[in-house]
């Protein structure tokens, strides 16, 4: 990806944008020696023979699956991806976002996840959701695990063979899903370090999900940060193929910079498509950086004409926002390049097919019923805990928003998936009026509840504890971040047991914490000590640490109780 994080977009040199111009000739002979036999580039959808033995193909046509170089359903139907990517790992509360994409024309969607090497592992549960808001929105999932991007050039990235793991720990999750599931091993798993380094490991992960008993169409990513400007994964991409007993295997290509020519985005996709070997364009993008100029005209005309995909990098958060294609997340509010891969030539709206395993039927739009009226079960001068009956849908509710209603207007105030929320940061003696909505996984709200009115206590003042808070964070990916938190006992007695309570503002969640353990509703967290730092001795100091998800903005909270007292900050 060239996003998220923007150093894994890795340059062409000047030496190496020649060589790879020699490499291309070269390959047009190498490819011939690899690739004996290879045919002429068919025309979208056209079928060839296929060699293996006719109860093996038919083993492997449970779903989606490869024949003939082309990816088709379990029907047979050739289907080309048209999509996008969505950084679910690190915005998992921007649940509307593939009834969004949908909405737009996108028959598929890549769905980043993390395996929880480099960043907080999805839960068998959050994949299971995920799958199920994609089949919601009737689109085709491809779920990748990202933590290995830019292995043997970042220290921070996992191996391959970590994420087939994560992958054989899902299969539960992912048994039957065959039809709408493609499993992309690992993002851009090998940098520009010793690429021809990629081969093995590709192989070994690909041999390890089969010998398990995963039945999906297989994806692989190339090395050079998923660029293959070197040239490895066409090289090596029939040893792979091979690998694999089902023959059910596409290659990605990921064209950024590098591809900045016509001529090195067809010769690339051609000598796959010559070689009836199965490929798409796993990512790409358009606007031009420093390191040049892609042509996505061609990649994305080129792909039409062949039959092949392609997923835009990617619907919205990218800390470089030049390619988000939809601003803030708001299909409203499509970006130039947005607008380009949607309504441009060769775009999504005009390519895009429906996956025919949704049997042509109409998207979920049937909305939830609406949920009970709130229930206030805990009022204080500055937090409200609601409660309500909940909802039910045809398919499924995921998620609720308690919203404030001012004057029929409404600001959501929480956005829980259980039927309790608290609402903190309100103003003492003074009226509040909320409500509740609830979604489903295509992303349909159901009708406002009744409403309920509290009002906060007077309040007095919060009482001053002899305590300080320091907090500080340690480290920051998308997505995500390590905090610290550090609680002094400024008193001459020991505090023992204790509570620590503070409130996120910009919707950051707690994964994993230590030293303590996190309880967490909506912003508002409270903490209580492990054995070990249950006493705080007078004049002495316990510190916890955390990890957290986190979307654009990463505030750190600004105040902090014990014990009910508020404590100074350090």
């Amino acid at each position: 990806m060239r996003t998220a994080r923007r150093d894994t977009s890795a340059p062409k040199p000047l030496l190496a944008r020649l060589l790879t111009g020699l490499a291309a000739l070269i390959g047009l002979v190498v490819v011939g020696a690899l690739f004996p036999g290879g045919a002429v580039a068919q025309p979208p959808g056209a079928r060839t023979a296929d060699a293996r033995p006719a109860g093996a193909r038919a083993a492997d046509a449970a779903g989606l699956h490869i024949s003939g170089g082309r990816l088709l359903e379990g029907n047979g139907n050739d289907f080309v991806m048209r999509g996008v990517n969505h950084a679910h790992t690190w915005y998992p509360g921007e649940t509307r976002s593939l009834a969004d994409v949908k909405a737009l024309g996108a028959n598929s969607v890549r769905v980043v996840l993390s395996d929880g090497y480099r960043w907080s592992e999805n839960s068998p549960e959050d994949v299971a959701a995920v799958i199920g808001q994609c089949k919601a929105n009737r689109l085709i999932c491809v779920l990748e695990v990202h933590d290995t991007t830019g292995y043997g050039e970042d220290a921070a990235a996992g191996t391959l063979d970590h994420a087939a793991d994560y992958w054989i720990g899902l299969k539960d999750v992912l048994a039957g899903q065959e039809d709408y599931v493609v499993v992309n091993i690992g993002n851009e798993p090998w940098g520009n370090t010793d690429p021809a380094g990629w081969t093995e490991p590709t192989v070994a992960a690909v041999e390890k999900l089969r010998a398990a008993g995963l039945r999906h169409t297989i994806m692989v990513d190339a090395p050079n940060w998923g660029q293959d400007w070197q040239g490895v994964m066409r090289a090596n991409a029939r040893t792979v193929y091979d690998a694999d007993p089902t023959g059910n295997l596409i290659f990605s290509i990921h064209m950024y910079s590098v591809f900045d020519t016509a001529q090195e985005i067809t010769d690339y996709l051609n000598a796959f498509v010559d070689a009836e070997l199965p490929i798409l364009i796993g990512e790409f993008g358009g606007p031009a950086d420093q390191y040049g100029d892609p042509d996505e005209d061609t990649m994305m005309a080129t792909a039409e004409q062949l039959g092949l995909g392609y997923l835009a990098w990617s619907w919205s958060g990218n800390t470089d926002p030049v390619l988000d294609l939809a601003i803030d997340f708001d299909p409203n509010r499509l970006s130039d390049w947005g607008d380009r891969v949607f309504h441009g030539a060769d775009g999504i709206a005009q390519t895009s097919k429906e996956a025919t395993v949704y049997g042509g039927g109409a998207p979920d739009t049937q909305a939830p019923t609406a949920p009970g009226a709130p229930a206030a079960t805990a009022v204080t001068d500055t937090s409200v805990t609601l409660g309500w009956s909940a909802a039910t849908d045809d398919t499924a509710v995921t998620g609720y928003d308690v919203v404030r209603v001012v004057d029929g207007a409404e600001s959501v105030v929480a956005a829980p998936t259980t039927t309790t929320a608290t609402v903190t940061g309100l103003t003492a003696d003074t009226a509040y009026t909320f409500a509740v909505r609830a979604r489903d996984a295509a992303g349909n709200r159901s009708a406002r509840s009744a409403t309920v009115v509290v009002t906060t206590d007077e309040g007095g003042g919060t009482p001053v504890g002899s305590c300080s808070v320091g907090y500080r964070v340690v480290g920051e990916w998308p997505g995500g971040f390590q905090g610290e938190i550090a609680v002094r006992n400024t008193g001459n007695t020991a505090i023992t047991p204790w509570t620590l309570a503070f409130a996120f503002a910009d919707g950051q969640s707690i994964t994993h914490m230590w030293g303590g353990t996190a309880a967490q509703n909506a912003g508002a967290v409270r903490v209580t000590p492990a054995s070990y730092t249950a006493t705080i001795p007078a004049g002495g100091t316990v510190t916890l640490g955390f990890t957290a998800r986190k979307g654009a903005t990463n505030t750190a909270p600004t105040a902090f109780s014990l014990d009910g007292a508020s404590c100074a900050t350090a």
